[in-house]
């Protein structure tokens, strides 16, 4: 691997970052604040947030067997993924390889930052063989993203070639996690101390059900984790969603719940989608959602949306001919798809 001054561009690593007045304040407890020109009125709003999340850092830490060090938190995942390229992609030079098809903000971050976006499609049973992925990079290649499991396709990608990825590349390897939760495979959490160059990338927005607080989680080492909280805007997640998401984590048995109704509606749906007489295969998941091809997807799409259920049409993705894209929902948000499709005609 390289050095994460290797890594990083040169004007990051000899930024300054901003300090904010709550980052320069430091001691015990105090009661009276005039450092940060904020109104003394309407508390606890008129306060900015603590700008490194501590609370919220050691609590997800507890969980996720990690130390808070090893935490970034952003404004969604999509943050971290952003500031991945900011940090190590130097605009016009520095390329990236992803897996094709896959998460698409990678490429939309790529474009952002004028950085050269190389992807290596999946086989038909959407396998990723670490052998393709590094022949497409090259001395520039700073990242590489995986998502596992994997979206639209929604499966794990296999463990052994992420592990092979992670020993043969010099930069900076990304597992996308969103999904984990859904999985049994283990989280690549348990590799960070033994890959450096390993960033993992999870969030409250699935299993958690807290998408509307925006909460994305990035595990590295404290060096990797260093330079993107260098990057950061100083306040970026606000006191809302940093006190909803420690309420959350203490009602952590709740998602547990959760995710189990939901296996078990995954199930019961993939069972039911196959006997349609639209449904023409379902693939294999591991994820919250499934993908499944069937007889015409932008008929049915626009079907489905005339009577008011909305699902993904990715027909227009690689490998996704014909296929929507499927989340699983609540026993009647389910059981009015499959009416809907039973009532389909081709």
């Amino acid at each position: 691997m390289k050095t994460l001054e290797e890594l990083t561009r040169p004007n990051i690593w000899a930024l300054k970052p901003y300090s904010s007045a709550r980052d320069e304040y430091s001691g015990k407890e105090a009661s009276v604040f005039l450092d940060a020109n904020e109104n003394p009125y309407n508390a606890p709003n008129n306060r900015y947030p603590d700008p490194l999340q501590g609370d919220l850092k050691r609590k997800i830490a507890v969980v996720k067997k990690v130390l808070p060090e090893q935490i970034f938190l952003g404004n969604g995942s999509d943050e971290a993924i952003d500031l991945l390229f900011r940090a190590f992609c130097r605009p016009g030079i520095d390329n990236v390889v992803a897996i094709e098809p896959t998460y698409g903000m990678y490429k939309v971050c790529a474009d952002v930052n004028d950085v050269e976006y190389r992807n290596v499609r999946l086989d038909a049973e959407f396998r990723f063989k670490a052998g393709d992925m590094l022949a497409a990079s090259d001395g520039n290649t700073k990242l590489m993203f995986l998502c596992s499991p994997n979206n639209p396709t929604g499966n794990n990608l296999d463990r052994k070639e992420i592990l092979a990825l992670l020993e043969g590349f010099g930069g900076l390897v990304v597992v996308d996690e969103a999904y984990a939760d859904f999985s049994d495979e283990p989280s690549f959490l348990a590799e960070l101390e033994m890959h450096p160059n390993l960033v993992v990338l999870q969030t409250f927005s699935k299993a958690w059900g807290c998408a509307a607080i925006r909460l994305g989680m990035a595990f590295a080492s404290p060096d990797v984790i260093g330079i993107l909280t260098k990057i950061k805007y100083p306040y970026n997640i606000n006191r809302l969603t940093q006190e909803e998401a420690i309420r959350m984590i203490g009602q952590h048995y709740q998602v547990k719940l959760w995710v189990k109704s939901l296996l078990e509606e995954r199930s019961r749906m993939i069972g039911e989608f196959k006997k349609l007489k639209c449904s023409r295969h379902v693939y294999p998941t591991d994820a919250n959602f499934f993908l499944a091809e069937v007889s015409d997807a932008k008929s049915i799409y626009d079907y489905l949306v005339d009577k008011g259920i909305i699902v993904r049409n990715r027909t227009n993705v690689t490998l996704c001919h014909n296929c929507l894209r499927i989340t699983i929902g609540t026993r009647p948000e389910n059981d009015a798809l499959l009416e809907a499709l039973k009532q389909y005609k081709d």
